[in-house]
């Protein structure tokens, strides 16, 4: 094998490595293509303070009990949270009467903006067990810490902003323990059948 025949192996070999790490790496565009962070299950979720859509503070043990899922995003978000909250809906329409045995919370990234009212205005068009919870900024931050989401605040044009955040939707059992990243890219009667097996 001549040099240039080696060289030509190196630069395809070194082309090849960056390619798969290019490819590993999720670019971050703000509300439109989050990047997804998937942890191992001991290292994901835990206690948590917030306020829902009606005003009235929570914490993780009064949604214990029963399978529920968990999604971070902002009312603001163009189309991957809407999106997500409008596969989630169709999947409790699926459950039926057994989609009073399942809750989902939206969790926002964007406390700044999204009070109690707003994000009670907001989830009006989804299913009614889909929780809004917000909090103070130190709470906020906690819960993202907590589940290993990914968050932050990009500046517009005009003084405005909108978010970058991670957009797993997190599987967790009846007694708060991570189950699996829950995948909405299905029928929704497949995740339905999912979510049963967790009752």
């Amino acid at each position: 094998m001549n040099v240039r025949s080696i060289r030509l192996m190196l630069i395809a070999g070194a082309f090849l490595a960056g390619f798969v790490l290019f490819a590993s790496v999720l670019l971050i565009v703000g509300g439109r293509n989050p990047v997804s962070v998937i942890m191992p299950s001991a290292a994901i979720g835990g206690p948590f303070q917030l306020i829902d859509q009606d005003g009235k503070t929570v914490t993780d043990q009064d949604f214990k009990g029963r399978p529920f899922l968990v999604f971070f995003g902002f009312t603001h978000c163009p189309d991957i949270c809407p999106t997500a909250l409008f596969d989630m809906s169709e999947v409790l329409r699926k459950l039926g009467p057994d989609a009073d045995r399942v809750r989902v919370l939206f969790v926002t990234v964007d406390p700044e903006r999204d009070t109690p009212a707003v994000l009670k205005d907001y989830l009006s068009s989804f299913e009614p067990q889909i929780h809004g919870l917000t909090g103070d900024p130190a709470a906020i931050a906690a819960a993202e810490k907590s589940y290993r989401v990914y968050a932050r605040k990009v500046p517009l044009d005009g003084g405005e902003y909108t978010m970058d955040h991670s957009a797993v939707v997190y599987l967790m059992d009846k007694d708060g323990k991570f189950v699996a990243p829950f995948n909405l890219k299905r029928q929704p009667e497949e995740s339905a059948t999912e979510l049963r097996r967790y009752f």
